[in-house]
C-alpha cells in the first residue's frame, strides 16, 4: 500500500468506498464520483485529499483536510483544519487509517494549521475510536455528532488543555 495525492481520475474508486460506508450508515448523502470530485480532490478549501492504494492500484481509503473559513457552514472556528477519513470496510485494521493521518498530519503542519476539527456521528464506533487513537480529543458533543479536535502543534496542545482545565 502507498499513500499519495488525490488525483480527479481517482473520484471513481474513492466514490466506491465512500458508496460501501454510506449503505453501512444508511445514509443518502452524496457519494457520485462528480461529488467526490468536487467535494474532496476539486474543493477550492483543500489542503489535502490523500488515498491509500494498493499494489494492484485499488483504493483502500481516503482522507480529506479543508480549511474552515468564515460563513463556510461547518461550525468550526476559521482557520481549523475538518478532516474527513473513509477507509473501504473489508480493508479495515490494516493502518490505512494511520498512514493517511501520517500524510494529513504533514499538510496541516504545512499550511501552519494549529488544530483539526472531527466532527463524527455518535454511533459510529469505529470512526470515534479511529480518531481517539490519532491523538484527537472531544471537545464538543451536540445533536448526534461528537467534535474532537486535533492538536497539530504543542502550542495548541497547551491551548487546548487550558481551555478544559
Amino acid at each position: 500500500m502507498k499513500v499519495r495525492p488525490a488525483e480527479p481520475a481517482d473520484s471513481e474508486g474513492m466514490s466506491i468506498v465512500l458508496q460501501e460506508i454510506l449503505a453501512l450508515w444508511q445514509s443518502d448523502r452524496p457519494c457520485s464520483a462528480g461529488h467526490v470530485r468536487s467535494f474532496y480532490v476539486e474543493h477550492p478549501d483543500r489542503i489535502e485529499c490523500s488515498v491509500a492504494v494498493s499494489d494492484d492500484g485499488a483504493i483502500l481509503g481516503f482522507q480529506s483536510l479543508k480549511i474552515a473559513k468564515d460563513g463556510s457552514g461547518w461550525n468550526v472556528p476559521a482557520g481549523w483544519g475538518i478532516i474527513g477519513t473513509y477507509v473501504k470496510l473489508a480493508a479495515g485494521r490494516q493502518g490505512i487509517g494511520k498512514a493517511l493521518f501520517a500524510a494529513t498530519g504533514q499538510a496541516a503542519r504545512a499550511a501552519a494549521m494549529a488544530r483539526i476539527d472531527a466532527t463524527i456521528d455518535e454511533t459510529n464506533a469505529l470512526g470515534l475510536a479511529y480518531y481517539e487513537a490519532m491523538g484527537f480529543r472531544t471537545y464538543r458533543r451536540q445533536s448526534g455528532m461528537i467534535s474532537k479536535v486535533y492538536a497539530v502543534s504543542p502550542q495548541a496542545d497547551a491551548d487546548i488543555a487550558g481551555a478544559s482545565a
